[in-house]
């Protein structure tokens, strides 16, 4: 038994937790603990403020059905609420859920059991058969409205047609992300030296917040609808109304079934514990409803939850297994990966044979020693993991596992920058692997991509000793007669490769910039860097404040581009490059100006806006004549302040009497 400051004390420490837990799956789409973990922590703090009710705060998480509202997209109220089901992990929790339907409604009624998808929830509005807004859950309330990014998801049609389809209505889904799509793209994010997602959850939650349409379209995300709402639809039954969502169209689950009995509900979800890992996407667990419209009106909601509906979540698989070494990764950018060598072991239907340690925490954390027995998840992980040591079945005498201190494939000497996790090879030109992988990745599809040379043949290459950089690339036509020489290199094929290098000269400052493999440059921030500074001696020139003054540019990525030009070696390849004749210039785009309003000013973005993204208001300064600045000085007329905007710049702009506006004060100086 807790005393009351005891209890206020553990409800004020679990509230705190549970809130940074929402915002980290929530808006960073990056959790930190398991869906299970969370649910007991909210248990036990519903538990704690139902005994000392006297502590209970209005904002508790209890109290909460989603995350936090990001201000990166306009703030929509929901016309229905969108709640969120109570779950359970117990069987026995289902049966007494059954108990207290039939104690309210009788026995006459029938359950519908669905897939529980493991995505992001969205409401989609439709008028006249055509979708008008599309709508986060955000915290249940209010969400935000992505409309623009869900119209670019193929499975959810923009338009719709028939006869009898309402005038207005809603209908609401899950979008998700397939496992082999997330687990290619989460590779290329690697590749980009940029930080992977957990789990295709997290992948597409991440995607539809992005503010670049263009990108969420390359990005293949798919969704099912499993929920129709409107005034006065003729539907008397939830099933029903799934099968005209069908009709019309819209992308329906065909894992339904109706249910007579909670028995037949209970079969249901074994069914599907084990098939559940043949799918193509990830579920965690079984939705039932009551089927009749009308009794789910009779049972009505609590505050939080539909009386009508309850989730029951599937427990992460995990296995036992030997952990027989622990081996070491040199990446592209040279970041130093640990991976679990085990025991071959089935799990979630394959078979698992090595688990990612993410990094030296991660090992300390575990006290991970070869020779122990570890369990290990796949749950909604793509590539599994060791979540715990068996210490009741450790050996005696087993060595310690630490990280190594040098890089195992050149020996150099590890770094790891402080505030980070990874270590790094810092012998960039020098690690055979960061050679090899940073040569595949400038000839990739969405750098440079070079026809009739592949992975394989960069290795071989390199091998040979003919490439040790991506600039010998371009020097491979005085070598033709060595090339003709090798095993498989027949004419035509060294043609096409000759062919397929030349060919890449073509490709636009943004794409050789993705390609010289800055770590942190992924392909979105190269755009940004190139569409900003124009050419690359302006990017090789510039600061640290004017880096960070490019929207999504920060101190990381900004950092990685000054060690960048900072080093002779990278100058040297880079004039190797440009005698060779690859774009390093943007071709520059005449503005039409809509008016000269701000003719002779000059303005600075910084933070986050409500109503546009800040490449947005910079347009909207330029197509009017006004200018943008790269940092604050005393030339500055104004500076645009959003939400979040760094303490540094506010500081030096009241110092110099720069007068400091808002987004809705600069939009009055349009009007």
């Amino acid at each position: 038994m807790m005393t009351p400051p005891e209890a206020q004390k553990e409800i004020q420490r679990l509230s705190r937790e549970l809130k940074q837990h929402n915002y980290n799956y929530y808006a960073l789409a990056q959790p930190t603990i398991s869906d299970q973990e969370f649910d007991k922590m909210l248990e036990e703090l519903a538990a704690l403020e139902k005994e000392f009710p006297q502590f209970a705060r209005p904002d508790s998480p209890t109290r909460k059905v989603g995350g936090e509202i990001t201000k990166t997209f306009r703030t929509v109220r929901h016309r229905y609420p969108m709640l969120s089901l109570g779950n359970t992990y117990s069987e026995q929790d289902l049966l007494d859920f059954d108990k207290r339907i039939k104690k309210l409604i009788g026995e006459n009624f029938q359950y519908v059991c669905e897939l529980k998808f493991d995505g992001v929830a969205i409401g989609l509005t439709y008028r006249e058969g055509k979708l008008v807004q599309a709508v986060t859950r955000g915290d249940g309330a209010k969400g935000d409205d992505v409309t623009t990014n869900i119209k670019t998801i193929k499975n959810i049609p923009n338009y719709i047609y028939g006869s009898d389809i309402p005038p207005e209505f809603e209908v609401r889904g899950e979008i998700f992300m397939h496992r082999k799509a997330f687990a290619r793209l989460n590779a290329e994010r690697v590749e980009q030296g940029e930080m992977t997602f957990a789990n295709p959850r997290n992948f597409a939650a991440g995607t539809i917040k992005m503010q670049d349409s263009g990108e969420v379209a390359r990005r293949p995300l798919d969704c099912f609808l499993y929920s129709l709402l409107g005034e006065n639809l003729p539907y008397k039954t939830h099933f029903e109304s799934l099968e005209k969502l069908t009709e019309w169209g819209f992308h329906v689950s065909e894992h339904i079934r109706r249910c007579n009995t909670i028995r037949e509900v209970l079969d249901f979800i074994h069914a599907y514990e084990k098939e559940r890992f043949e799918f193509s996407f990830d579920i965690d667990g079984i939705v039932i409803k009551v089927n009749s419209y009308a009794q789910q009106e009779e049972l009505g909601f609590t505050a939080k939850s539909p009386r009508w509906a309850i989730a029951y979540k599937y427990k992460a698989e995990e296995v036992e297994t030997l952990l027989e070494s622990i081996s070491y990764q040199v990446g592209r950018t040279g970041a130093v990966t640990p991976v679990a060598n085990l025991q071959p072991v089935q799990l979630g239907g394959t078979t698992v044979k090595r688990a990612s340690l993410h990094n030296a925490n991660e090992m300390e954390r575990l006290d991970l020693r070869p020779g122990d027995m570890v369990l290990v998840e796949k749950g909604g992980e793509i590539i599994p993991k060791v979540i715990r040591v068996n210490f009741e079945k450790r050996p005696q005498g087993l060595a310690t596992a630490s990280f190594p201190a040098v890089c195992p494939e050149c020996e150099t000497e590890l770094v790891r920058n402080e505030g980070e996790a990874v270590h790094y090879c810092p012998n960039d030109t020098g690690c055979p692997p960061q050679i090899v992988g940073r040569m595949q990745h400038f000839i990739g599809r969405r750098a440079m991509d070079i026809q009739g040379i592949g992975s394989e043949t960069i290795e071989l290459l390199y091998q040979k000793g003919l490439l040790k950089n991506i600039a010998d690339l371009y020097e491979l036509k005085t070598k033709e007669e060595i090339l003709l020489s090798f095993d498989r290199f027949g004419e035509r094929s060294v043609n096409n490769l000759l062919e397929g290098i030349e060919k890449s000269k073509e490709m636009p400052f943004e794409r050789v910039l993705f390609g010289l493999g800055i770590r942190y440059v992924g392909e979105t921030v190269a755009r940004k860097l190139a569409a900003h500074f124009k050419d690359i001696d302006r990017l090789a020139a510039a600061g640290f404040d004017e880096l960070i003054s490019v929207n999504e540019i920060g101190d990381r990525i900004a950092e990685s581009i000054l060690d960048f030009f900072n080093d002779p070696e990278h100058l040297s390849l880079l004039e190797r490059l440009r005698a060779q004749g690859l774009q390093f210039k943007t071709e520059e785009k005449e503005i039409q100006l809509q008016s000269n309003r701000l003719e002779g000013k000059t303005f600075l973005i910084s933070g986050v806006f409500e109503g546009y993204s800040r490449e947005e208001l910079k347009s909207m300064i330029e197509l009017n004549g006004g200018k943008i600045a790269s940092g604050v000085s005393a030339k500055l007329h104004y500076l645009v302040a959003g939400e979040n905007m760094g303490p540094s710049k506010r500081e030096k702009a009241e110092k110099l009497n720069v007068p400091i506006i808002s987004e809705k004060e600069l939009l009055s100086m349009l009007a």
